[in-house]
């Protein structure tokens, strides 16, 4: 739609012989403009959330050292369970390896019969330090 059209006027016309139209305000002018910093007073003031917090917090603090309790007292347990059946396992493993080093100690007679001064059991090392016996190595033999 031209501007003629718009302004109602015939034909095409100059700028300047057209009537002007300006918008202005509405009747009773606009509304004020709000510009102020408008902070709600609504909601716990900053001591209440504080105290909130640190109660959270002690509360929080509380739990973790109740549940530090009862850990430290499993583990206890766990440890004291230990401690009473370790002589038991201890035997057992004693046991077997005396079993195990008798079969070995046959088998070190049997292989080294022909070397002469050979002593069956006797160490190859003389440190004058004891040493306990590597289980491991009585099964590498294949005996």
């Amino acid at each position: 739609m031209t501007e003629a059209m718009i302004r109602k006027k015939p034909g095409m016309a100059s700028v300047k012989d057209m009537p002007v139209l300006q918008d202005g305000p509405p009747p009773g002018g606009f509304a004020p403009v709000r510009y102020a910093r408008r902070i709600p007073n609504t909601g716990p003031s900053a001591t209440a959330i504080f105290l909130a917090a640190f109660g959270a917090f002690s509360w929080g603090m509380y739990q973790v050292g109740k549940g530090n309790r009862i850990r430290r007292a499993l583990k206890e347990e766990k440890y004291a369970a230990r401690r009473a059946i370790l002589p038991i396992l201890q035997a057992e493993e004693d046991e077997r390896f005396v079993k195990e080093w008798k079969k070995y100690l046959e088998y070190e007679a049997e292989v080294m019969k022909d070397v002469p001064g050979w002593k069956v059991g006797a160490s190859v090392y003389h440190s004058g330090r004891w040493v306990p016996p590597a289980t491991d190595a009585m099964f590498t033999q294949g005996f």
